[in-house]
């Protein structure tokens, strides 16, 4: 459903307002909500400050990809995490983090999400969420997280077709009626803080793999350079890394980095 934007800050206001977060900053438009969270963070924001953006001018995804955010039509957010010592070991499960409490939303609706490592939700084969963890540094120590996640909500959130680089969906088409982003941003951090202190017990890890895309099945996994590797998706190991099945049947862990998924059969 989409709202006018003061309409939409409101919804935003009720919806949320029984969870802890550390703060909300909401904004008709903005650049980026990851940018703008980063910044937020550099200044002192506390655990679970939350940045939403009815509209994103400069959103970006993985490898620097533009991420398309019209008004009014796309769940767009940024939640600041000041880690824990799991987290702090572990900092690459928050993509998984995000995406299991996005998938497990997404079922309450009565669709059937997977996840397409490392970072999409897809809703019958096609990208319909965008997830990007970025990180805050003082020398050697992990200050915060920020974990960004896009969902397309209604129809007009799908890019044109020339533009994508995966086939793309959105909540509307797949149920015939858009969400109420300010309640599917609730549920989904209800879950994300359900979900949380999990973190390091292997729990997380075994939801997301039983909720992975292209198990099974002939992938690539390429870099910024264009290299690739090519195996059968076996599911994650303990760290979230992918584990595939070469060619001459030898295991081969494919760890966190600039890579993009595609499959091959």
């Amino acid at each position: 459903m989409s709202y006018p934007s003061a309409a939409y800050s409101l919804a935003l206001q009720t919806a949320l307002a029984d969870l802890p977060l550390g703060g909300l900053r909401y904004f008709d438009s903005l650049g980026s909500t990851n940018d703008y969270a980063l910044e937020w963070a550099a200044q002192g924001a506390p655990d679970l400050s939350l940045t939403v953006a009815d509209e994103q001018t400069r959103g970006r995804g993985r490898m620097n990809r533009r991420w398309f955010t019209p008004r009014g039509t796309a769940l767009a957010f940024s939640l600041i995490l000041r880690p824990t010592p799991e987290e702090r070991a572990h900092p690459t499960l928050t993509s998984g983090l995000l995406a299991v409490s996005l998938a497990e939303s997404l079922r309450k609706r009565g669709l059937a999400p997977l996840i397409k490592w490392p970072n999409d939700v897809l809703l019958a084969g096609r990208k319909a969420a965008g997830i990007l963890v970025e990180a805050a540094w003082t020398g050697e120590r992990l200050e915060a997280l920020v974990l960004g996640m896009g969902v397309n909500v209604s129809k007009d959130a799908v890019p044109p077709a020339e533009e994508l680089l995966f086939p793309a969906t959105s909540i509307e088409h797949e149920t015939g009626q858009a969400a109420e982003r300010a309640v599917l941003l609730r549920d989904i951090l209800s879950a994300l803080l359900e979900w949380r202190p999990r973190l390091g017990t292997g729990a997380l890890v075994e939801a997301w793999d039983e909720n992975l895309a292209f198990r099974g099945r002939q992938v690539k996994v390429e870099g910024q350079s264009g290299e690739g590797i090519v195996g059968l998706l076996q599911g994650l190991a303990s760290d979230g890394s992918l584990i595939l099945r070469g060619e001459h049947g030898d295991s081969i862990t494919v760890h966190f980095g600039e890579v993009h998924l595609r499959p091959l059969t």
